[in-house]
């Protein structure tokens, strides 16, 4: 009796050392994950249906996010801040008691950012390029029926945001998916056309930037989201004080956790910033960055993804076009077979939102009802919504058209791909093969009865008569969240001392 207990004394010492051996922060950094970390990771309980004998893919649409970028200038600048606040903490140890010193991690001592004296950011670095060259490679060997034709601009139509890392994603895709294609250099490559629409007036892509109703939501909220942080930040703050003996404030741990992520994304550096948080810490800032995600360009308002019914309405008459084609048998080589467009996580999420994609149990019949959701469950519990699934670096949702001839009940059938991965629809009865009148009975058309033009630009007296932070203001009434208020308080005044 005496031996068991001690091997599960044992076991239970050890598990928690493997569990923390076994954790990828890589994984864990929302929607600053590279996709190589992330485009694996799949929902273990769905299977996915195979595509029936006889069924073939007639047309191909693409809404992909840039890859991986450098931080902008305005991140820089915090970094050197933060660096420079470093140096100072360190000073006062120094100052300090000797036997603190012992607690602070080397790489501190001198700490510069990677980025100092960088003048320009938010360009696609190399690992950006090769996510979407390999994406583009990938595509091609799993459709090859879709990309045997002779490359024209109408038959493979490629659209980009004006942002120079999205058409330079845009390029690095094509490059891959026409490798061998053309007679330029050794690698034959071809060159290929990128169009883009003034950020003025693109409501495909750039949507948000041109939706007055929804720049006021976001700014509306941004301070109260900011104010859901605050617990985490100062619980975590309090916990990396006592660990290290450094003075650390909020800020400098949110400015370090975003140098995790910038790191460990970036440069695959993730035994400095990474390393100052545990695993569990790491996950409740992961979940803060989500609930930001959800409330500001998710499923936390239904604005955040209505305006991006033009989208939807593109892709819907690219379907059907194809099928329109695919009925007259058109000739090869005269009708178009995939349109490709290379924007931002503001796209990909909302695009996610009206698939319907990462909802639960009967959150798409409140969807449909135009009832709010409730917020991600905070950690340990288990929750869909993830940035780093969501909106990856070069996250991505495919929509596949096929045609069934064979198939009693429809002649044609959607696919929906995320990140290369086969998910359900909750529109089309949790399938992922999906017959297309289904498809735009249950999952476009209750989205096209709302015009993009009066939804972002005409004052509703539900706007405004309706308080837009109300959900948030029930969430701070949670207990974590009033017990964490008190000490955010108690911080706040200790602040205003020193």
């Amino acid at each position: 009796m005496a031996t068991a207990t001690l091997l599960l004394l044992c076991a239970s010492l050890l598990i928690p050392s493997m569990a923390d051996e076994l954790f990828d922060v890589r994984r864990h950094l929302s929607t600053v994950s590279r996709y190589g970390a992330v485009k694996d990771i799949a929902d273990n309980g769905f299977v996915a249906s195979s595509i029936p004998d006889g069924c073939s893919a007639i047309h191909l649409n693409l809404v992909a996010r840039h890859g991986t970028r450098s931080p902008t200038k305005k991140r820089m600048r915090e970094l050197e801040s933060l660096a420079n606040h470093m140096e100072v903490l360190l000073r006062d140890a120094r100052n300090g008691k000797q036997e603190s010193l012992q607690q602070i991690p080397a790489w501190l001592w001198g700490w510069q950012s990677p980025w100092k004296g960088k003048q320009k950011g938010g360009e696609l670095i190399s690992k950006g390029e090769d996510e979407l060259y390999h994406l583009g490679i990938r595509t091609r060997e799993r459709f090859p029926d879709l990309f045997n034709e002779e490359y024209h601009p109408d038959i493979y139509v490629i659209k980009a945001t004006q942002v120079p890392r999205a058409s330079a994603s845009a390029v690095a895709f094509g490059i891959g998916l026409f490798n061998g294609r053309g007679s330029l250099g050794p690698g034959r490559h071809r060159a290929f056309s990128v169009t883009t629409e003034s950020r003025a007036s693109d409501i495909l892509l750039r949507f948000y930037d041109c939706c007055q109703n929804y720049k006021d939501y976001r700014e509306s909220q941004e301070p109260m989201v900011n104010k859901l942080k605050e617990p985490i930040l100062d619980e975590i703050t309090s916990a990396l004080v006592e660990r290290y003996q450094l003075n650390f404030t909020r800020q400098d741990i949110a400015s370090l956790w975003f140098l995790c992520k910038q790191e460990a994304s970036l440069l695959d550096i993730v035994n400095q910033a990474c390393s100052l948080f545990s695993p569990s810490e790491v996950a409740l800032l992961e979940w803060t960055d989500d609930l930001e995600v959800f409330i500001l360009k998710g499923y936390g308002e239904s604005i955040n993804y209505r305006m991006g019914v033009p989208l939807l309405q593109d892709v819907v008459q690219s379907m059907e076009q194809a099928i329109k084609d695919h009925e007259e048998h058109r000739a090869p080589g005269t009708y178009e077979k995939a349109r490709l467009r290379f924007a931002h996580a503001e796209t990909v999420v909302p695009f996610s939102c009206l698939l319907g994609l990462f909802l639960e149990g009967s959150e798409f019949e409140q969807i449909q009802r135009e009832e709010a959701l409730q917020l991600p469950p905070k950690p340990p519990q288990k929750r869909s919504w993830r940035g780093s699934i969501v909106a990856p670096f070069t996250g991505n949702n495919m929509l596949v058209l096929y045609s069934c001839p064979a198939n009693n009940s429809s002649n044609y059938f959607v696919q929906v791909l995320h990140n290369e991965v086969p998910v359900p629809m909750p529109g089309c009865y949790n399938t992922n093969f999906c017959p297309f009148e289904v498809f735009k009975e249950r999952v476009v058309n209750p989205h096209l009865k709302h015009d993009y033009h009066l939804l972002c630009n005409r004052r509703s007296e539900k706007q405004e008569s309706k308080p837009v932070t109300s959900k948030l203001v029930q969430l701070l009434r949670w207990p974590f969240f009033q017990e964490s208020e008190i000490q955010s308080k108690k911080h706040d005044a200790e602040a205003a001392e020193l």
